[in-house]
């Protein structure tokens, strides 16, 4: 194949073969069809009709075999393009030469031919084919004065339309090259236009805030992972309507229709699900255009708000240090002293008993209270939670009066690695298998499971301890987590409140589900693993 042909054969190009073949058939079987119903204007086949309908008729047979060998693609693309355009050159040109030669007009539609191939063949190659079309024209001119001395010769005409022929391939060859250059400046950018969606469709499906996207009627267009699971609805597809998304979220998109100005309220999408922020905004200044939601997770602004909390709740724990301790220490060596005398009776040495007791239990809430001074920040870290579970489970085995027997734990195969500071999960969930066996089957032996696995609505993981006991009174239950609260004589109320404030400096959530059979059972909601924490 010469160097300068073009050397892909694409559809495209095969299309434009293809349309250049039906203008062939078009003009092939109007000239046949015309000759046949002796219906020839004055001008055409005047000179030789037998050889205009003879040329007519294989041009109009070459054409059909051309549909054939189109379709097929064979020969290759470069060998039919060279043999459509010469038999277009040499049919033309005696169909012109039965027609009385130049002043016939049928000249031009060599032009045609020549733009064609201009069209189909890069470079230099055009002007040779330009060149091919000018000689043979030459020729039949040459052929006409030789043969037919009487017929009417026009050499000026002839080359005039010769040059034609060149200015023809030339600025074919022009406007193809800025075709090309167009083309391949389009594809270029509809590469970068797609890498972009690509990269903006990745950043969206990767970011930890929420996206939803709504269309003027109600579709959803888009939802990424991050609102899948802080709404729960992890098999929600970006086709749905309103009415897949949860109810507390449908409100308040109704209710931000009409009243734009309004501050949304947080809301939680079901029990297990985090509490979300929903922000609104529309996607054009029409009130009828869809909107943009984002849901923010609260447990990274409680988390933000839990760190100045505890950074000032250490500062108040230092103070109450130096204000209560030191009298509190020389209360409780003077009830020492007083209970080592002599002459105390009964119902003084009593009283001395009832000072070291309540000292103590001073003591140990101050104690409990500057352990939330210590803990201030959190460090979260990746825990393989099924290693981790059974070191725990064998410190406390050291540290309780327990049986192994009176333990059970077990993790579903989802539930792998969770980001928790290791030392503070260790504080909370000693601090909830201490009160598990405490409050466990009286009668009997107390028993706890600790289970984990992944939340299906959430797709959080998450892990229970659950006790034999009686459970929680309804009543009650609202209030266990509040500071200070508690049913025990010797209780400080503290226990599941530091529980509870440390879970959510590390993203996570604790809370106690009834158990309709009896028993308790607290769950800690682990945060995302692949959502960052706040630092």
């Amino acid at each position: 194949m010469p160097p300068n042909a073009l050397n892909d054969s694409s559809d495209t190009q095969w299309i434009l073969l293809r349309l250049l073949n039906i203008y062939r058939l078009i003009l092939a079987g109007l000239a046949t069809l015309l000759c046949v119903a002796n219906a020839l204007p004055d001008m055409l086949g005047t000179d030789n009709f037998s050889l205009f309908f003879g040329v007519s008729s294989i041009y109009l047979i070459f054409s059909l075999l051309s549909i054939v060998t189109i379709i097929k693609q064979h020969p290759r693309f470069e060998i039919q393009v060279y043999c459509h355009i010469l038999i277009d050159i040499a049919a033309i040109i005696m169909l012109m030469h039965a027609s009385g030669g130049v002043k016939s007009g049928l000249g031009i539609l060599v032009v045609i031919a020549v733009a064609g191939g201009s069209l189909l063949i890069a470079g230099r190659t055009a002007i040779v084919l330009a060149s091919v079309a000018t000689l043979t024209l030459l020729s039949e001119q040459v052929y006409t004065s030789w043969s037919e001395p009487q017929w009417d010769t026009n050499y000026t005409q002839a080359g005039l339309l010769g040059a034609s022929f060149f200015a023809t391939a030339i600025l074919t060859q022009i406007l193809v090259k800025r075709l090309k250059e167009s083309e391949a400046l389009a594809a270029k950018r509809g590469v970068d236009l797609a890498n972009m969606a690509q990269l903006t469709e990745y950043i969206i499906q990767r970011m930890q805030t929420g996206i939803l996207v709504i269309d003027q009627h109600e579709n959803i267009r888009l939802i990424n992972a991050s609102a899948r699971k802080l709404l729960g609805a992890t098999t929600l597809a970006s086709s749905g309507t309103l009415s897949k998304l949860p109810d507390s979220l449908t409100l308040q998109i109704e209710h931000w229709q009409y009243h734009p100005d309004d501050e949304p309220q947080p809301f939680k999408s079901s029990e297990t699900t985090p509490t979300i922020k929903p922000r609104f905004a529309r996607l054009d200044e029409k009130k009828d255009a869809g909107m943009l939601i984002f849901l923010e997770d609260m447990a990274a602004v409680a988390q933000q708000a839990q760190q100045l909390k505890l950074a000032s709740l250490g500062r108040l724990t230092a103070s109450i240090a130096h204000e209560i301790r030191n009298p509190l220490g020389a209360i409780s060596h003077a009830g020492q002293l007083l209970a080592e005398a002599p002459q105390l009776d009964k119902s003084e040495i009593r009283l001395t008993e009832i000072i070291q007791l309540h000292t103590q239990r001073v003591n140990t809430i101050i104690e409990n209270i500057m352990q939330l001074n210590k803990r201030d920040r959190s460090n979260p870290e990746e825990i393989d939670l099924n290693q981790w579970l059974a070191s725990f489970i064998d410190d406390l085995y050291l540290n309780e009066d327990v049986l192994r027997s009176q333990i059970h734990y077990s993790l579903t195969e989802e539930i792998n690695i969770v980001r928790f500071d290791a030392s503070q999960l260790h504080q909370i969930l000693f601090n909830l298998c201490q009160n598990g066996l405490r409050h466990g089957d009286e009668n009997g032996t107390p028993q706890l499971w600790l289970q984990g696995g992944l939340n299906k609505e959430s797709n959080s993981p998450y892990l229970e301890v659950i006790d034999n006991g009686e459970g929680i009174d309804p009543a009650l239950a609202e209030h266990i987590f509040e500071p200070f609260f508690t049913t025990s004589t010797n209780g400080t109320g503290l226990g599941l409140y530091i529980s509870r404030e440390l879970c959510e400096s590390n993203q996570a959530h604790l809370n106690y589900i009834s158990i309709p059979d009896g028993g308790g059972c607290f769950r800690i909601t682990f945060a995302d693993p692949r959502r960052r924490q706040v630092t």
